[in-house]
């Protein structure tokens, strides 16, 4: 292995959603998807116009991507099918069937928030062309998870908070934590502990009638609640 000699003073950075390296990265165990959607992080990033999708054909095309995948397996263009399947799977990718350019076929976008407006605007514009079969939905648009939730609502995401919100995650269903996560940051007491005290309200209570304990009027959730129950027509 030839030595790297390091990066250049005026090196082109690529920016990548700091939620990639602290939920996505500790799950990926595949190389082949790794290697694919840091490709498609950088290739969509430094791609010039407005256009911020890419195909298969694109990727096959692609001499770096695919030297780097011939690297850890006998059969490049295999794996790259298998890490754009398993990063749509994960939910990083986005895939919908659409025209570009006069083509038919898969596109991929970055699951964010500009690439989901883009991949429904891909569907629009497909199906506004005469004749064209009725677009297949962009795969792999879940609402934010937990995790997301935290990070964008509360506070970066540390080694432990991860692995504490692992264990909450293994203990409690996931609508549970999103709605106990929005109730913190309504009742401006955004924190770990906070949330485990709803959640284990609702355990011991039910979820439909978890109201606070012993010293409601100290911690605010009372009127969190009611002001979420409020919001969901309860």
């Amino acid at each position: 292995m030839k030595p790297f000699s390091g990066f250049p003073a005026r090196a082109r950075y690529t920016g990548i959603p700091a939620l990639f390296f602290s939920a996505l990265l500790p799950e990926i165990d595949d190389v082949a998807e790794l290697k694919v959607t840091l490709h498609v992080f950088w290739l969509l990033a430094h791609r010039p116009g407005s256009d911020r999708s890419v195909t298969k054909d694109e990727l096959l095309a692609d001499r770096t991507l695919m030297a780097g995948l011939a690297r850890c397996a006998p059969e490049p263009g295999a794996a790259l099918q298998r890490g754009l399947e398993m990063a749509v799977a994960r939910g990083t990718l986005l895939r919908t069937e659409a025209t570009r350019e006069g083509q038919s076929g898969p596109l991929y976008f970055v699951n964010s928030e500009s690439g989901r407006q883009e991949a429904a605007e891909a569907l629009r514009g497909s199906a506004a062309q005469p004749g064209a079969p009725p677009p297949e939905p962009a795969s792999a648009e879940p609402q934010p998870g937990i995790y997301q939730l935290y990070e964008e609502n509360i506070g970066l995401l540390s080694p432990m908070v991860t692995e504490k919100l692992k264990d909450i995650e293994s203990q409690y269903p996931e609508e549970w934590i999103a709605e106990a996560i929005r109730l913190a940051v309504d009742a401006r007491k955004a924190s770990l502990r906070y949330i485990e005290g709803i959640l284990k309200r609702w355990r011991d209570e039910g979820r439909e009638h978890g109201e606070p304990g012993r010293h409601p009027e100290e911690d605010g959730y009372t009127g969190a609640w009611e002001r979420y129950r409020a919001r969901r027509g309860r």
